[in-house]
């Protein structure tokens, strides 16, 4: 019974590998040279009310009816710095290589000019690679940028391995589980849960480390 809860050895070898350098990432002492920052996107559907809401009376809550127009939709980037408590939010009305090229080369330019190199934690999207670089900005430009970063992808399958999808998390709980009718409506929305999260520098206490992986994932390391 034991060896079927058991990954092909050599998927195991790369999740346990994958794992235990994001985990030994998280672990080290805050840098500003060589900041850690958390990256994931999420899609957004878009959606307007067709009948007015009835808004908020005392002792009576705001009332919505249940039809709604679909408006599309965009997509929302998220940079995570767990140990400032900082978040960067961007929406885009689409999620290109482009895209999160021009994402990651505002984090080298604009948040961090002065890091020797930003230590990113990822998944595996298709999207996530330095080819978006090299496929949106001319080749020295491309390595310029990529020179700036280091990439630590979480396994496959293990996507919960990353901070921001916490952080993701309580955006939606937050602040996205309402209608939202267009892009600029959702810009602003979001703008204001970043601008409130950072101000109180609002952070996540991770308490995973490589000792609990060894001894409540286990089998992972047969």
């Amino acid at each position: 019974m034991k060896e079927q809860w058991c990954l092909p050895k050599a998927l195991g070898a790369d999740f346990v590998w994958r794992m235990e350098d994001v985990l030994d990432l998280y672990a080290e002492p805050y840098n500003p040279l060589r900041p850690q920052v958390c990256i994931d996107e999420r899609p957004c559907v878009l959606h307007a009310d067709t009948i007015e809401p009835l808004a908020m009376k005392p002792g009576q809550p705001a009332r919505y009816d249940y039809e709604y127009e679909r408006h599309g939709t965009c997509n929302l980037f998220i940079c995570f710095q767990p140990q400032r408590g900082w978040r960067l939010t961007q929406v885009t009305a689409q999620r290109t290589r482009s895209d999160f090229a021009h994402f990651l080369k505002d984090l080298v330019d604009v948040h961090f000019p002065q890091a020797e190199v930003i230590r990113v934690v990822l998944d595996n999207l298709n999207t996530h690679s330095f080819a978006a670089l090299y496929a949106t900005f001319s080749a020295p430009e491309a390595r310029r940028i990529a020179r700036k970063l280091e990439f630590h992808f979480t396994p496959k399958h293990a996507s919960w391995l990353n901070m921001v999808e916490i952080e993701l998390s309580v955006l939606v709980r937050q602040s996205l589980r309402q209608r939202i009718p267009d892009r600029e409506r959702l810009k602003a929305v979001v703008k204001a849960w970043t601008d409130d999260r950072n101000q109180r520098c609002a952070t996540i206490r991770w308490c995973f480390r490589v000792e609990d992986a060894r001894t409540r994932l286990a089998r992972f390391y047969l």
